[in-house]
């Protein structure tokens, strides 16, 4: 039986409101021809039904340049058959962009369907001990499914904030108390999470709001490689072996949604490859090109992981599979010449990047309003909807994915939720999609861009991130570029086509102000 038939008759009647109209005598035969049919279309007329919605599969990388995946970039010799599989089975996105240049504010611009600059957080991104950032009442993609019926999950890297009980200070925590505020409380039925990156303490699992060894080992006991922060960290936490960890768990719960009569949720935020630049043993030297280049070697393996649970579970044919990153990597070419990042760890000094271009041809790096920064690989699989092998070529925005959802499940979003998200379904269904509205960037530092067709504004006069000049948001001159001329962003337009700039400036305003 359909689902949304069932939704029908459990909001109508009970069984013994069925067995009693199937019992009694109708006054008027013509009333009972009229309920029998109503009776058949309901439980036999698929054909007049839609079909099930889907379940929704949500992977997003952490610090993974679009160059990293070698179905974007031809050059690249880092093995990613799993992304390629991706990219051969579904549609590609060329030109997905993500709300920000660092994680914090895209992973809550994604889940909420608003920009992070409208909230609290400005610049920058929160550590592990922050306080939450999603505002209690605000809806959220995983609230929303929820309530349409879906079986909600998430397991990975939250890095949103959590609602800590602390017994003093901001790192004096009681591990032992569920903490108040997090995933669970915002639309997730369970959750099973890091507090944030990698390189922020606590480094902690939590499963349902409860660090699983709640006998976090004193920081003073532990000894900590240079590139990692010190805090408290548990012993069931073993850094290289938490992707590996995550796939196991992100497997649990597609296998326990397929036994539950509804269709599940299941946001999956990665650590990978995200500095500290551990690859598992396994790895290790699998790509020549250092320690980076075997991390994302391993983050395809972790996407192999997931697709053989959706297959092994048997609802591939019914699963929509998204997967993009957070923000470009942190990677740097060696013939950029823009100031270099020295805050990369050890790990990833063998990085061999005159053979490999992480952020592809764009300029700049992570956190950064340049190209580098934002733009980043987007694949959507879903077999007999979305034709395999297609692309894409509209300009779209991780904050979209909301309306999206909604969309596809053909129910109505209330009027706070996703205010900076549009539908691109009819992108997926292989149509002509042009977004409704520029699509905003904005860098580490709160530098803003905006992008219409090729044209794309910097409202500043520096990378706005780690790229020096740095600069600072509306200090002018500002920046005009024309992507589909100069995607690496080399050649200032603004003096020769100044009506652009000031109608893009002008737009940027309104959106801000709205």
């Amino acid at each position: 039986m359909e689902w949304r038939y069932k939704q029908i008759i459990l909001l109508a009647f009970d069984f013994t409101s069925l067995k009693h109209l199937f019992n009694r005598k109708p006054e008027n035969p013509m009333s009972r021809n009229l309920f029998y049919l109503l009776a058949i279309a309901v439980f036999t007329g698929p054909s007049a039904s839609k079909s099930a919605p889907p379940n929704i599969v949500f992977i997003l990388a952490d610090d993974m340049g679009y160059g990293d995946v070698q179905a974007l970039n031809p050059q690249s010799t880092i093995p990613t058959p799993n992304l390629n599989r991706l990219a051969a089975e579904g549609m590609t996105f060329t030109d997905a962009h993500t709300p920000s240049a660092v994680c914090t504010p895209t992973r809550y611009g994604f889940l909420t369907g608003r920009y992070c600059w409208r909230s609290r957080l400005k610049r920058g991104v929160l550590n592990g001990y922050s306080d939450p950032l999603i505002e209690t009442d605000r809806p959220t993609i995983a609230s929303f499914l929820k309530s349409q019926g879906y079986s909600t999950g998430i397991v990975g890297k939250w890095h949103l904030g959590l609602g800590w009980v602390r017994t003093g200070g901001e790192k004096e925590i009681d591990f032992t108390k569920p903490v108040t505020h997090g995933p669970n409380t915002l639309g997730f039925d369970h959750s099973y999470i890091i507090p944030a990156s990698l390189d922020f303490p606590p480094y902690v699992y939590l499963q349902n709001h409860r660090v699983t060894e709640p006998d976090a080992v004193d920081q003073a006991k532990v000894s900590f490689p240079a590139f990692l922060r010190e805090g408290q960290r548990a012993k069931d936490l073993v850094m290289a072996d938490v992707l590996d960890h995550l796939v196991m768990q992100a497997s649990s719960f597609i296998s326990r949604g397929t036994k539950d009569d509804r269709p599940f949720f299941l946001y999956m935020p990665l650590t990978a490859p995200h500095k500290p630049v551990l690859p598992h043993p396994r790895f290790r030297g699998k790509t020549g090109l250092g320690p980076y280049g075997d991390f994302v070697a391993q983050v395809d393996a972790t996407v192999s992981g997931v697709l053989q649970a959706i297959d092994k579970a048997g609802v591939k044919e019914n699963t929509l599979v998204i997967y993009t990153s957070d923000n470009g990597s942190f990677m740097h070419r060696r013939d950029n010449s823009d100031e270099p990042d020295h805050t990369v760890d050890e790990t990833v000094q063998a990085y061999d990047s005159q053979n490999h271009t992480a952020n592809y041809l764009f300029r700049g790096t992570k956190a950064d309003i340049w190209e580098a920064g934002h733009h980043v690989p987007f694949f959507a699989r879903w077999p007999g909807k979305v034709k395999a092998g297609s692309k894409c070529e509209a300009t779209l925005c991780l904050t979209d994915v909301f309306a999206t959802a909604a969309d596809i499940i053909e129910r109505e979003r209330s009027n706070k939720a996703a205010p900076d998200s549009f539908s691109f379904l009819p992108a997926l269904q292989g149509e002509e999609w042009v977004r409704p509205t520029p699509v905003i960037h904005h860098s580490s530092g709160g530098m803003f861009a905006i992008r219409v067709g090729d044209w794309k504004l910097v409202a500043g006069n520096g990378s706005g991130g780690r790229q020096a000049p740095r600069g600072k948001p509306f200090q002018k001159p500002y920046g005009l570029f024309n992507l589909n001329e100069d995607i690496a962003e080399t050649t200032n337009q603004i003096d020769q086509h100044e009506d652009v700039a000031a109608d893009l400036e002008a737009a940027l305003e309104k959106i801000r102000q709205d």
